[in-house]
């Protein structure tokens, strides 16, 4: 890992800014300065390396704008964006070099190079219908998560569908699943960090691709990693899989 990065991270007061806090030291990375809902940001982003932002999907344009003007590195994790606020942070961020993933776990990484695969590998080998299935606490307020919004797009990538092709849970006669159906189920209940299986079934047969996390800390460690790369990086908007060289 490169020599220490200096951070400030915004959405410090909330369950992932906490974590990155905590694993920061171990991981070569300094946090400079926090701020949360109510903090002046413009007044501490001098003299820091790289901004990560894990707050609130309202919260995100404010701190492109905000790296843009002073043109530091920012890392997104917050998730939630409405089509609009991620159109508006798309021309903020121009001319950045900007990491945005809705999960930063390597092992999640990894979930969705397989899932590509996978996808692409069965895509002539007769019928596979694909469920996407997360699980996640009951405090999290967006459904579904950033994690399965990357696994849905890869996998409408791989299968050349548009978002009309995806179903968000099924109730009443809805009659035989159609051809080319992905189905997305959200679930919320207890603790749980987070759960993700993409699930292909054909006849006589079926794949399961499952991550489950259980602390918090990989996604830290993750965010903070993804800081060490992007501090060098020229400008672009970058993913996990160019974090961790699956591109």
């Amino acid at each position: 890992m490169s020599s220490s990065v200096q951070i400030l991270l915004q959405g410090s007061k909330g369950r992932m800014g906490q974590a990155i806090i905590a694993v920061a030291t171990s991981e070569g990375a300094t946090i400079k300065a926090s701020v949360d809902q109510g903090d002046n940001a413009a007044a501490v982003i001098q003299g820091v390396d790289v901004v990560i932002d894990f707050s609130f999907h309202t919260a995100t344009l404010g701190i492109a704008q905000l790296c843009a003007q002073h043109r530091k590195p920012l890392v997104i994790g917050t998730t939630g964006h409405t089509p609009e606020e991620k159109i508006a942070i798309q021309q903020a961020i121009k001319g950045l070099p900007v990491v945005w993933a809705g999960n930063y776990s390597v092992g999640v990484t990894l979930l969705n190079a397989l899932v590509r695969q996978a996808a692409r590998s069965l895509a002539h080998a007769g019928r596979w219908d694909i469920e996407v299935i997360e699980m996640h606490h009951r405090l999290k307020k967006d459904a579904p998560s950033g994690t399965a919004e990357k696994l849905l797009k890869v996998l409408l990538e791989e299968r050349q569908l548009s978002q009309e092709a995806l179903t968000h849970g099924r109730e009443g006669l809805v009659g035989e699943r159609p051809l080319n159906e992905i189905g997305v189920h959200a679930l919320r209940g207890g603790d749980v960090i987070g759960d993700h299986t993409v699930l292909f079934a054909s006849e006589g047969e079926r794949l399961e691709l499952t991550h489950k996390a259980s602390n918090r800390e990989i996604f830290a460690r993750g965010a903070i990693r993804a800081a060490h790369w992007l501090k060098n990086q020229p400008a672009g908007l970058y993913a996990m899989e160019d974090v961790l060289g699956l591109k």
